[in-house]
């Protein structure tokens, strides 16, 4: 059996974001393939991304992003996450990409591989990437423990009608205090017993602009 060491080297370890009941794994949020561009973009969700400065731009956190964005690119990357998931997540939830999104369908469909290795864990990826997501749902049918939530472009739009055609859900951005249905910014800017971005019955979980 490979040490937990061992296992951290070939993926690039795992991140824990403060919010989060769970671990997750991040990579760079320059990256993204969409969200690079809707980044220059005002009005989007990307415009002022929280994993575009702050700590991020701290030299050991950029290097430890672009580290697991290599290591994904490995063979040996799939298994050795499903090993160290296995070995560590003790919440039974899991988020991917608290920064950044996936890379191409070949990831995206090694999270379908992870997720129907893992049964037992609950995953939630929130993406941008919606003609992946497309593709990949054309080939294959998602696991039930994957959470795909699209997530609108725009700050007060939704991408509710595109997930519903693709059966995943949603999540949104509002300036509109009223709409918001994420709690953890009720409650310290933490999740606490709250699930909702995980659980598949839940269309759409709006979050509010900051």
């Amino acid at each position: 059996m490979r040490t937990l060491k061992q296992l951290e080297e070939l993926t690039g370890s795992l991140s824990t974001p403060s919010k989060m009941p769970c671990y997750s794994y991040n990579t760079p949020a320059q990256a993204c393939k969409t969200g690079s561009i809707l980044a220059k973009q005002k009005g989007t969700v990307c415009a002022g991304c929280y994993a575009l400065k702050g700590r991020y731009l701290f030299r050991n956190v950029k290097d430890a992003l672009t580290n697991r964005l290599e290591k994904l690119k490995q063979s040996a990357w799939k298994q050795a996450m499903i090993e160290l998931i296995q070995r560590k997540e003790k919440s039974g939830v899991f988020r991917w990409h608290d920064s950044g999104d996936i890379s191409s369908t070949d990831h995206l469909h090694m999270l379908f591989d992870i997720a129907e290795a893992l049964p037992s864990i609950r995953f939630w990826l929130p993406t941008k990437e919606f003609a992946m997501v497309r593709e990949v749902l054309q080939q294959r049918n998602r696991p039930s423990n994957l959470n795909i939530r699209l997530s609108a472009f725009k700050v007060d739009a939704s991408a509710v009608e595109h997930a519903r055609r693709l059966g995943v859900t949603a999540s949104g951005v509002t300036t509109d205090k009223a709409k918001v249905t994420c709690v953890a910014y009720k409650q310290g800017g933490v999740c606490g017993d709250c699930r909702a971005c995980w659980d598949t019955s839940v269309e759409e979980v709006v979050y509010p602009k900051h």
